[in-house]
């Protein structure tokens, strides 16, 4: 059966759930629709969800910012009781390594400094106050293990570092997804699951609707388009790639779980660690476990993915490169045979810095390329993605004249045309998960 909504948002990962939210706040009747069979399964339920505020542009350190203040109440900004309960921020804070090629965090301190986000700056003595069982000697750039000089000390000691202390992670992703849908049903919205789009319907030159695999069609005048690792897929289909300056890839992701070192709480004395020497990140993980991540160093080979729903999602020779690259920085750290940890795809743009906006087509707006570090703005992206579809809707052009989002905890305007999918590459972003 045929049915009609203010706006159809396609994905109902945690930016799609709180685009939807953000809609419904100003009075639109919403759908999300997702191939998946509940809120958060597709990419969003293996984020690490880490929330930092170190970002390589001052765009990037403004949303994650503002957006913190959402995280440190969850309550909140959802404003209903869920029957699971909510998902937790847990405060860590953040030691983030200095390394010629992040130019030994000027310009991001330069932002955090503009922000008035508080953090230290650390010589090795420091760092190793903060984290006894650290071992601060430079092993970077970082190279793969089949180099000769793989796991070796290249000189003397790291730059030092930067602590931020307002930083951690979300402890389940999956339920700040089942939060913001029951906030967003509160509101007059509705979600349909195992249920794949492949049309967008078109009619007059514009976006009206989207046809399923069920052969149903679902009508609405807006489109918004936050599929993650499926974007580049929904955004061929309604024509609109062509015309975009920045694309959207899906590439491959491996993260590790591994024990903590040997009598060592990490859970209590761990913190999230942000290290371009070694080409990698990580934080505390439940049962005493240590995440980690890649940085995406220039020596890894990134796998794009051309087929999202059939892919290698097994464990690759990355998943020991990254626990050897992490055991560098962390004494004792165990290098298990058994493969712990999760495989799954990011969103990338070729940037790596999101793409929120409207399209060619009139109607059809989108929310992606966030994959690997917008968890952390997901409630932010959701006002911003409400505030240009309200304003472009209403007949404002944003191409010629970027929309400006008011930030109430910063007490600043964002520019969303920052995030133009017309945009020329941003030479200042660290082209890596860093953004």
């Amino acid at each position: 059966m045929d049915r009609e909504y203010d706006a159809i948002v396609i994905g109902a990962g945690v930016i799609g759930c709180c685009t939807a939210f953000e809609l419904t706040k100003r009075g639109f009747r919403t759908l999300n629709i997702d191939k998946l069979p509940a809120a958060g399964y597709g990419s969003t339920s293996n984020t690490c969800a880490i929330v930092r505020l170190h970002y390589s542009t001052p765009e990037g350190v403004a949303m994650a910012r503002e957006s913190y203040f959402y995280w440190l109440d969850w309550g909140k900004y959802v404003g209903v009781t869920d029957e699971r309960g909510l998902a937790k921020y847990i405060n860590t804070g953040c030691l983030v390594t200095k390394t010629e090629k992040n130019q030994y965090l000027k310009n991001v301190m330069a932002s955090l400094d503009e922000l008035h986000v508080t953090y230290e700056e650390l010589d090795t003595e420091g760092m190793r106050e903060k984290l006894k069982f650290i071992d601060t000697k430079q092993y970077g750039p970082p190279v793969t293990q089949d180099d000769d000089r793989f796991g070796e000390p290249t000189g003397g000691e790291v730059s030092g570092a930067i602590y931020v202390p307002e930083s951690g992670f979300v402890n389940d992703p999956q339920l700040t997804c089942h939060n913001v849908q029951r906030a967003t049903e509160a509101g007059g919205g509705e979600f349909q699951f195992n249920s794949e789009v492949v049309e967008v319907l078109k009619e007059g030159g514009r976006v009206v609707g989207i046809g399923l695999a069920s052969g149903d069609q679902v009508h609405a005048p807006v489109v918004v388009n936050v599929s993650g690792p499926h974007s580049f897929i929904i955004n061929r289909m309604a024509g609109v790639e062509e015309e975009m300056n920045i694309k959207t890839h899906a590439l491959k992701q491996e993260v590790c779980h591994v024990p903590a070192p040997d009598g060592v709480d990490y859970n209590a004395v761990g913190m999230l660690l942000s290290d371009g020497d070694i080409g990698c990140y990580s934080r505390p993980e439940v049962g005493g476990n240590i995440l980690i991540g890649s940085e995406d160093p220039p020596c890894d080979t990134l796998e794009w993915v051309e087929d999202p729903d059939n892919y290698d999602n097994t464990f690759s020779d990355q998943w020991k490169t990254q626990v050897l690259r992490e055991a560098q920085r962390i004494k004792g750290l165990p290098i298990p045979e058994a493969r712990q940890g999760l495989v799954d795809l990011y969103d990338c743009s070729d940037d790596w810095i999101p793409i929120y906006d409207k399209s060619a087509l009139p109607g059809f707006y989108m929310a992606v390329g966030t994959s690997g570090n917008q968890f952390k703005n997901a409630p932010l992206a959701g006002k911003v993605m409400a505030e240009l579809i309200g304003k472009v809707e209403d007949g404002h052009d944003h191409d010629s004249e970027p929309v400006q989002f008011h930030m109430k905890y910063t007490k600043r305007a964002l520019d969303i045309g920052f995030f133009s999918r017309l945009r020329t590459l941003n030479p200042d972003s660290s082209y890596s998960v860093l953004g």
